[in-house]
C-alpha cells in the first residue's frame, strides 16, 4: 500500500508535544519580544498547527530578518547538492525561540574584559585565550615501600 508523502509526513514523533507538555501555549511565548537580528532555534509546536515549519526545520538555528505581528521570518542555510541555499522561513513565534548558542561566548567576552581591565590596572599581562588541555604532569612511582603485586584472573566457575 502506498504511503502519503503530505506536509506532515512521518512526523508522529517528531512533533509530538513532550510528556506532561500537553494543553495551550503559554502565555510569555506571545509576549517575548524579537527583533532582526536576533538568532532564533524553530520548534514546531504542535499545539499550534498555523505557521508550522516544515519538518526539516524542526531544531534548526536562523537569523530572524523580518517580524510581523504573529510571526517571524527566519534565514537559513539548507544544503543542497554542493551548496548552501538562503531560505527564509516565515513561522509563527510559537515555533521559535531564542537560541542559546552565543551565550557561552558573550559570558567569555564579558569576562575576558574584565580579566584585561584588572591586568591592566596591576601592570601586567593575563592569558585570555583559550587553550587545549595539556598532558598531565610527570610522575615518578617509587617502589621502595610499593611493591609491585601480580595479578592473575580468577578461574571461572560454572558450578551452581
Amino acid at each position: 500500500m502506498a504511503h502519503s508523502f503530505g506536509y506532515r509526513a512521518r512526523t508522529r514523533h517528531l512533533f509530538a508535544r513532550k510528556f506532561r507538555q500537553h494543553g495551550p501555549v503559554h502565555l510569555s511565548t506571545y509576549l517575548r519580544p524579537y527583533h532582526a537580528g536576533d538568532i532564533v532555534d524553530i520548534v514546531a509546536n504542535a499545539a499550534e498547527q498555523k505557521g508550522m515549519p516544515h519538518k526539516y526545520y524542526h531544531g534548526r538555528t536562523g537569523v530572524v530578518y523580518n517580524v510581523a505581528p504573529r510571526a517571524v521570518g527566519v534565514i537559513i542555510y539548507k544544503v543542497v547538492g554542493n551548496r548552501y541555499i538562503e531560505k527564509r522561513v516565515n513561522v509563527r513565534v510559537e515555533h521559535v525561540r531564542h537560541s542559546g548558542c552565543r551565550d557561552d561566548f558573550l559570558k567569555r567576552v564579558a569576562k575576558n574584559a574584565e580579566l584585561k581591565k584588572e591586568a591592566k590596572a596591576k601592570g601586567e599581562r593575563v592569558q585570555i585565550k583559550r587553550l587545549p588541555a595539556a598532558p598531565r604532569e610527570a610522575r615518578t612511582v617509587s617502589t621502595k615501600k610499593n611493591l609491585p603485586e601480580t595479578l592473575a584472573p580468577q578461574p571461572y566457575d560454572t558450578y551452581i
